[in-house]
């Protein structure tokens, strides 16, 4: 069986998405996807802010994990669930999109170790808002 386009690639990872639905209900966007890398965005709506009008730490949290473990699971190209992340918030998320780009650093035939960052568009900047390092594991693995 021949490989897939880029695009078909993107496709089908945006048809896993659609499949879970904790991201519909987020309104998670996967923009970019290939072998090791992905981009994954929200744009934000206030039911995404907490008390201070930032976007939530849950929210951010989800994005670089979701992110991470698409960079993982296209690296390994198997099922792979999150084993272990973990986020450090640089500056609150004010603006108007979150945006997470993940790649896989370290992949063995058991699990991938990715790294993410998270940043906030707003009036057409990007800044970063949370750096994450996660560890995507087989599932069902050895």
């Amino acid at each position: 069986m021949s490989e897939a386009t880029p695009a078909q690639f993107l496709a089908m990872g945006q048809e896993v998405l659609q499949t879970q639905p904790f991201s519909r209900l987020l309104g998670a966007e996967l923009t970019a996807l290939a072998r090791g890398h992905c981009q994954l965005e929200i744009a934000l709506r206030p039911e995404h802010l907490q008390q201070h009008g930032f976007a939530h730490g849950g929210v951010v949290s989800y994005l670089a994990d979701n992110a991470l473990t698409y960079a993982g699971g296209t690296a390994m190209a198997v099922p792979v669930v999150t084993s272990e992340f973990k986020i450090n918030y640089v500056r609150p998320a004010v603006g108007e999109r979150l945006i997470a780009r993940a790649d896989a650093v370290a992949v063995s035939k058991t699990q991938a170790v990715c790294r993410c960052d998270v940043f906030v568009l707003k009036d057409g900047q990007e800044k970063l808002c949370a750096v994450a390092q996660g560890t995507i594991a087989r599932l069902g693995g050895e």
